[in-house]
């Protein structure tokens, strides 16, 4: 009977088996996977260690950027996004200077391209750097007169700044080009908007004289 007691006891013995189903065996590895990561987050630094070791991250991930756009270019120094590209992430960093750098390599590189010039200046105008600003449009315009856009932005810039009078002094230098009727709209507007008829209708009767002369010329 004993034998046979010791037999019936064996039986729960095999019920254990039942419980190491695999679905259950799966659900543990996850949840051991899931404690590990959070055991990992534990044992980060404390703060102020972790501030250094985001400083240093973030110059290795400057260092690694650079490198990159520089690679671009040295690929290819004549596609003139890249350059863009390169100074405007230098600006996102309040990395100005180095901004100002990109761009002026990359004029040296092609001084006739328009996007270049205009997101230059853009740069210095968003900085408040007015005399930097004035001197990249006063460049833009001596290199190249005919862009219209420049005129526009240099002279709505200085007007903006109240510099009224170094606005007519860039208006003056516009129409030494002989442009487009709306530059000389935007010149007269200019005067009338400070009260300066006389001014205005001077504008207007060079401009008639203008129209005269090309008309003629046409002819």
């Amino acid at each position: 009977m004993a034998s046979t007691a010791a037999g019936k006891q064996r039986i729960p013995k095999v019920a254990k088996v039942k419980n190491k189903a695999p679905a259950e065996v799966q659900i543990t590895a996850e949840q051991l996977l899931r404690e590990a990561k959070e055991r990992e987050l534990e044992l980060l630094p404390p703060p102020p260690k972790q501030k250094i070791t985001d400083k240093e991250e973030l110059n290795d991930y400057k260092l690694k950027k650079r490198k990159g756009f520089e690679d671009n270019i040295r690929k290819n120094r004549t596609v003139i996004s890249n350059w863009i590209k390169y100074a405007q992430w230098e600006e996102s960093l309040q990395e100005v200077q180095r901004a100002r750098s990109i761009y002026e390599r990359a004029l040296d590189v092609d001084h006739r391209n328009i996007a270049l010039w205009l997101k230059y200046a853009e740069l210095e105008m968003k900085s408040r750097q007015v005399n930097h600003a004035r001197n990249i449009w006063d460049r833009a315009v001596t290199i190249l007169p005919r862009v219209n856009q420049f005129w526009y932005k240099y002279t709505y810039m200085e007007e903006m700044l109240g510099n009224v009078a170094g606005c007519r002094q860039v208006f003056e230098r516009w129409m030494h080009w002989e442009p487009e009727e709306q530059a000389w709209h935007s010149y007269i507007n200019f005067e009338l908007r400070y009260k300066e008829v006389d001014q205005a209708r001077t504008i207007y009767e060079r401009y008639i004289l203008y129209t005269r002369k090309h008309h003629n010329h046409v002819c």
